[in-house]
């Protein structure tokens, strides 16, 4: 199928992008800065300038596409402002430009942190939502707005701590995380897993207006996820902050409806694997 895949130049979107391309799809990405994108042309990607926030453009880039995949959206270092923006009224924008142009399936990955500090029990997804930041509060308002597009087929994918692949992610999470409790667990996914789930969306009949968290068997530790970078166990010394990001998902509902068994299951496995 041709799908357009948003935020193909970031952490999730450029490997996923990468993936879909290699299972035979056509992918055209949506790019603002078509230089940087550059790289993403050896794996046959059309590149298709647009910006989520002028709708105008987006016409033009929907046109065609059988499905969307968006993946764009702005996180660390946004304020509140600039998540709203960008996440919730952006992705409103190409959801409408979707519909528009008769796009049949809109893939939306969002986050786990939507459901808030949940004191270490999975979430399903039919649980109730309380974020506490405007990153996941961005986030679930764009779930809202999608999922209540009547006669248009949504899917929402949650997705936890993404790592791997040669994402350095969980490095660069380290700064902020120092004053964590060691002991605090965090669901994560690997990026092969990442997109293991995308496709299954797209390529399985499965119902319409559906929400999936996308996570692996395994929850670790914080401390164990900092000394998979060499990096000391966190001090503990901000709970109140790590409260934020207290969100463990459950992720069973994929696994009964798609079959979706993680290719890492566990950070060990993927470590082993040099993966």
């Amino acid at each position: 199928m041709k799908i357009l895949v948003t935020g193909a130049t970031g952490k999730v979107g450029s490997r996923l992008a990468k993936r879909l391309a290699q299972r035979g799809h056509q992918i055209r990405a949506l790019v603002r800065d078509q230089t940087r994108a550059r790289a993403l042309l050896a794996d046959g990607i059309e590149l298709a300038p647009g910006d989520l926030l002028e709708l105008d453009s987006l016409a033009t880039v929907v046109r065609g596409v059988d499905t969307v995949v968006h993946c764009a959206a702005f996180f660390r270092g946004a304020t509140d402002e600039q998540a709203h923006a960008v996440n919730d009224l952006g992705t409103q924008h190409l959801a409408n430009a979707a519909r528009a142009a008769s796009v049949k399936r809109f893939v939306f990955t969002s986050t786990g942190l939507v459901y808030g500090p949940n004191g270490g029990r999975p979430a399903r997804e039919d649980d109730p939502c309380a974020p506490l930041d405007g990153y996941p509060k961005s986030k679930l308002a764009a779930e809202h707005f999608l999922l209540a597009m009547a006669g248009f087929d949504v899917r929402v994918l949650r997705l936890p701590f993404v790592y791997g692949d040669g994402d350095p992610h969980i490095a660069e999470a380290v700064p902020m995380m120092r004053g964590f409790p060691p002991a605090q667990r965090m669901s994560i996914a690997h990026h092969a897993d990442v997109a293991q789930a995308v496709a299954r969306v797209l390529e399985a009949s499965s119902p319409a207006h559906r929400i999936y968290n996308v996570v692996d068997d395994e929850a670790p530790e914080l401390a164990t996820l900092f000394a998979s970078v060499a990096e000391p166990a966190p001090d503990g010394s901000n709970p109140e902050r790590a409260r934020a990001f207290d969100s463990l998902m459950d992720g069973r509902r994929i696994r009964d409806d798609l079959g979706f068994a993680p290719q890492f299951p566990r950070l060990a496995d993927a470590i082993a694997s040099g993966a």
